[in-house]
């Protein structure tokens, strides 16, 4: 019967390790939320399943093309920002919550005169009565364009727009008749079909993903889904840049997983790795998403970051700016030394003795390095 042809089936058990194979014509093209629900969906909630953990999802070639991916990608963000090689550095507005919006543009404009390329909203902020979202994007992109005439650098300001999808959209337009370029979203608090509905939107906007509230999905290493599966869907969908941990800060996720993860979103192809859960991919033309680092990190963990995972990574550090003993300006500065320490190959403990910005964040965040 033709019903047969649609049949999954199972081709491969390792141990508690499956591999199933889903005849292409039971997914609908472009459609993550019907995939989702075909893949991810009532199987879990059976109760003959006591742990089931999605590792990974192998997408087609006619899947793969049914999405636009990231509109700008790595090259173009890039070449909006003006840095050819070297990681960027952002950082995100601490007091995270509290600050009016001409104090959050202040804090902005500090970082970026001492050298940050990225500020952003915290994942919390939206449009609060202390800090109105129209208020807050006015204020700050004046303060951007204030400290780009100064440094003669361009800067971003990534503003948060996550919201329902049409006030999502509407903030979005606002950004644009600014004269904004980035907006950030939290994509899985919003839904994958408001962030598809984001990214089709003809605004020409830089679409920053931030991943607050995975771990609920992918920190138990027994149940749920991986990073890796939500990293690839934000990639078929379209963000041009995505959080994807640190293995050296303080959020969750081993070396090996953000490797991966960022091999995943950064390749056209990816080999199969049994031991990682990796299934082999190819991206048939879907621009690369730019891996941003963040979580507890400081400029005495930059070596370490850019020889685990490369240059093209924004390393973002919120606390580890802010935090510096002279300030926020002062940490920025700190933040970019340690980046280009990093890229020049020369040791932090060197580099640090002639940059005394350098020199104050090592002796707050890792004394014993200058001991």
């Amino acid at each position: 019967p033709y019903m047969q042809r649609l049949a999954a089936r199972v081709f491969e058990i390792r141990k508690n390790r499956v591999k199933i194979a889903y005849p292409l014509d039971l997914f609908e093209p472009g459609n993550i939320p019907q995939i989702l629900s075909s893949v991810a969906g009532n199987v879990f909630g059976m109760k003959a399943v006591k742990n089931l953990r999605l590792e990974d999802i192998h997408f087609p070639e006619r899947l793969v093309r049914s999405f636009k991916g990231p509109r700008f990608g790595i090259e173009g963000v890039r070449k909006i920002i003006g840095v050819k090689e070297r990681p960027l550095v952002g950082t995100i507005i601490k007091p995270k919550l509290g600050l009016r919006a001409k104090d959050h543009a202040r804090v902005a404009y500090e970082a970026w005169v001492g050298g940050c390329d990225i500020v952003k909203d915290d994942e919390n902020l939206s449009s609060q009565r202390f800090n109105p979202f129209e208020k807050r994007v006015k204020e700050t992109l004046k303060m951007k364009e204030k400290a780009e005439k100064e440094t003669g650098e361009r800067k971003a300001y990534l503003p948060n727009v996550t919201a329902e999808t049409e006030e999502m959209l509407r903030r979005a337009g606002f950004v644009k008749e600014l004269g904004g370029e980035f907006v950030m979203v939290d994509i899985l608090t919003c839904g994958f079909s408001a962030l598809q509905t984001l990214r089709n939107q003809e605004l020409g906007l830089v679409v920053h993903g931030h991943r607050a509230m995975h771990a609920a999905i992918t920190r138990n290493k027994k149940h749920g889904i991986s990073m890796l599966v939500i990293a690839k869907l934000a990639r078929l969908i379209g963000v041009d840049q995505l959080h994807i941990g640190t293995a050296v800060g303080k959020m969750e996720g081993g070396r090996e997983d953000v490797q991966g993860i960022e091999d995943e979103i950064e390749e056209g192809i990816i080999s199969p790795h049994e031991e990682e859960h990796v299934l082999g991919q190819r991206w048939y033309g879907i621009k690369p998403v730019f891996a941003v680092c963040s979580g507890g990190l400081h400029p005495g963990l930059t070596p370490r970051l850019v020889s685990m995972l490369g240059k093209n990574i924004i390393i973002q550090m919120g606390g580890g700016i802010h935090g510096h003993p002279d300030g926020t300006r002062a940490g920025a500065r700190a933040a970019r030394q340690s980046v280009d320490a990093a890229v020049e190959g020369i040791p932090l403990k060197e580099y640090a003795k002639t940059h005394r910005e350098l020199r104050a964040a090592l002796k707050e965040w890792l004394p014993s390095l200058i001991k």
